[in-house]
């Protein structure tokens, strides 16, 4: 089963410069909690922005270039789509986390969304696709802890394919 999660703001801004533009530690711990143990897949511009390779995860990163090794047991390079069909029909959870470009290739395979919006509009380059309302449904919503940490208003967001 695939599953997306992602951080996006209001104007479903998700990067700039492959990079995040707020902080939000909850958030990072959240990710941390529901990902740990799982299939994490994201493009290769994601991975880069990681800086390494996430602990207790594999790693599927889709990236056409065949060129591209990581020496990591922990990593796999799949170079076609096609190739996520043992996860996309597999029971258990595997995680899209990125970039935009998964995002929107994905969407359609995934059942459940895990989403922090972020209730402000934020300038970048990289957005999250629209999120097609009569395709999914709201089915937890929960407000995320502000502190001199967390320092926008926010929310936990889970979203089931209808």
């Amino acid at each position: 089963m695939l599953s997306i999660i992602v951080a996006k703001a209001k104007n479903n801004i998700i990067g700039k410069d492959n990079a995040l533009i707020w902080h939000l530690p909850e958030d990072l711990k959240r990710f941390k909690k529901l990902t740990t143990g799982h299939t994490i897949i994201m493009g290769r511009k994601t991975f880069e922005s990681l800086g390494r390779v996430l602990p207790n995860r594999h790693h599927i990163i889709l990236c056409n270039d065949a060129q591209m090794k990581i020496d990591n047991e922990n990593v796999e390079i799949l170079e076609d789509i096609s190739m996520l069909d043992k996860y996309v029909n597999d029971t258990e959870e595997h995680f899209v986390i990125g970039g935009a470009t998964m995002y929107r290739l994905l969407m359609p395979m995934c059942s459940k969304m895990y989403i922090t919006e972020i209730d402000r509009d934020f300038e970048g380059d990289v957005s999250f696709p629209e999120i097609n309302l009569n395709e999914w449904k709201v089915t937890q919503r929960e407000k995320g802890p502000e502190d001199g940490e967390n320092t926008f208003n926010y929310e936990y967001v889970t979203y089931e394919k209808i």
